[in-house]
């Protein structure tokens, strides 16, 4: 069996890896995409997987003169952000996945897209981003020759597999974030509104790519690549449906209990916020009757400044300079005037 190889200078640097099969064992490793045609062409009892991450324009021109692909699926390869679906091209089958990767470092979930283009004697898959591991994939399927040797409609499967498994760990990342949300809301931090937001538009974005899914499986089940699956194969397509039903419940909790979490977060600064009005209401009054207290005793002392102030003007002519009860009469008028002023505010209940 011939071994996996870079693809020597001078050919498509998107093709990863472009490998042979005949029942099951890899035969050979193509260094381009003619030259995959040109071995497909001398072995026709064999089936070609190509791998190509993130394609130029121009490559997927080439791929598709070669394996006459369908111009409206290369065109959605091209242009990629597609939604997950299956669809049907006279001898081509085109799939699209989503693949979902929970980063733990920044605590958000990383989306890539994965277009596969599935006729009767080759694979090519074309990755918009670094996950799913085909390698991996390809490694383990290279051990089971056996099972590889179902051709591409197993390999399909296989990818589908795998990404539907991917979103395990990001529903648990997902999860383990509501928890952290959920103790942070009685902290009063401001920050978590937005975390919140954050984490609902993850939420809905991961609901995007799981829940067409089903179409997808649903659409598999009953296609003609698939006619040659075995019982167990038949299981295992079940098995993928239940995790994607799962996962989809689990999606479904979490949307509610983020839904949850934020009511509960708007309450609690709604009532933040009504007890921070209410102490400034409090504290309005205050300096209110404050400011009524001191302009009552100002009006309290006014009169008596006043008649201090006219007396205090050392004119020639005034009666009362020679007037014997003249003082005793000044001071009972700013007395009486004080306290006429004192009885008038305290009965308005400002002093």
């Amino acid at each position: 069996m011939t071994g996996q190889t870079p693809p020597p200078a001078g050919t498509e640097c998107s093709l990863a890896d472009a490998g042979l099969y005949v029942d099951g064992e890899r035969i050979a490793t193509a260094a381009s995409v003619d030259d995959a045609v040109h071995l497909l062409e001398q072995r026709q009892e064999a089936f070609a997987w190509l791998d190509l991450h993130r394609p130029s324009a121009d490559d997927m021109d080439v791929l598709a003169r070669r394996f006459a692909l369908p111009e409206l699926a290369v065109e959605d390869t091209v242009i990629a952000h597609q939604r997950p679906k299956l669809e049907r091209y006279d001898d081509t089958l085109f799939l699209v996945l989503r693949a979902a990767h929970y980063d733990d470092l920044r605590e958000s979930v990383d989306f890539g897209e994965i277009h596969a283009f599935v006729g009767e004697r080759v694979l090519i898959t074309v990755r918009h981003s670094e996950g799913p591991d085909l390698a991996r994939i390809r490694a383990e399927l290279e051990a089971q020759p056996e099972v590889l040797a179902l051709g591409p409609g197993l390999i399909l499967m296989r990818l589908l597999d795998s990404v539907v498994d991917g979103y395990m760990p990001v529903v648990g990342g997902i999860d383990n974030d509501i928890d952290e949300i959920d103790a942070e809301v009685f902290t009063g931090n401001s920050d978590v509104s937005k975390r919140i937001y954050q984490l609902t538009r993850e939420v809905i974005d991961f609901q995007r790519a799981v829940r067409p899914v089903d179409e997808v499986i649903a659409a598999l089940r009953h296609d003609r690549v698939f006619y040659r699956a075995d019982d167990d194969l038949r299981q295992q397509l079940r098995d993928i449906e239940d995790h994607v039903t799962q996962i989809t419940e689990r999606i479904e909790s979490m949307r509610e209990a983020l839904v949850g979490v934020l009511n509960l977060h708007l309450a609690l600064q709604s009532q933040v916020s009504n007890e921070q009005m209410r102490q400034m209401s409090e504290a309005s009054l205050k300096q209110a009757e404050d400011a009524r207290r001191i302009a009552a005793w100002a009006g309290v002392l006014f009169l008596p400044t006043l008649v201090t102030g006219i007396y205090g003007m050392n004119f020639d002519r005034m009666p009362e300079l020679h007037w014997a009860a003249g003082y005793p009469w000044a001071l009972g008028l700013m007395l009486a005037s004080a306290l006429g002023m004192w009885a008038i505010f305290k009965t308005q209940r400002w002093l």
